[in-house]
């Protein structure tokens, strides 16, 4: 693989995962938490990195955590391999890459600082979480 492709979402045991499973994984996992906000992003066509956010906020470092943990967690007992993980020693922002889908939990302060939403106001967007509450279906 050169260093401009990204690796294949892949489970560990050498199948294949739909994205789909994956970002409904991933909001399961995330709701347990209960996040402030939770948005989906869908980048297909707009980014070269990845297809898919999930920008997912707490209100504080311990529940940016404990939404990492859970949604880690949660994909590595459905045996999804993790690429990359950052942003743990001060856990305002950490970041889980598994390739086509980046999931970003934030503390709200560095959420509204960093402002994906906005800088990626193109793409395609889902509430599922507002202020708290769960957003009705559409």
């Amino acid at each position: 693989m050169n260093s401009l492709e990204r690796p294949v979402l892949s489970v560990e045991r050498g199948g294949r995962i739909e994205t789909d499973t994956l970002l409904q994984l991933a909001v399961a996992a995330a709701l347990e938490v209960k996040p402030t906000s939770l948005v989906y992003l869908d980048l297909r066509g707009l980014c070269s990195f990845t297809d898919h956010f999930l920008i997912v906020s707490a209100p504080s470092v311990r529940q940016v955590r404990a939404a990492a943990e859970r949604i880690e967690e949660q994909l590595r007992e459905a045996h999804i391999r993790l690429f990359h993980r950052e942003g743990d020693q001060e856990a305002r922002w950490i970041l889980l890459d598994y390739s086509d889908v980046i999931i970003h939990i934030f503390d709200e302060e560095m959420r509204l600082y960093y402002d994906l939403e906005g800088l990626w106001a193109d793409a395609p967007r889902r509430e599922l979480v507002q202020d708290g509450s769960s957003v009705p279906s559409r």
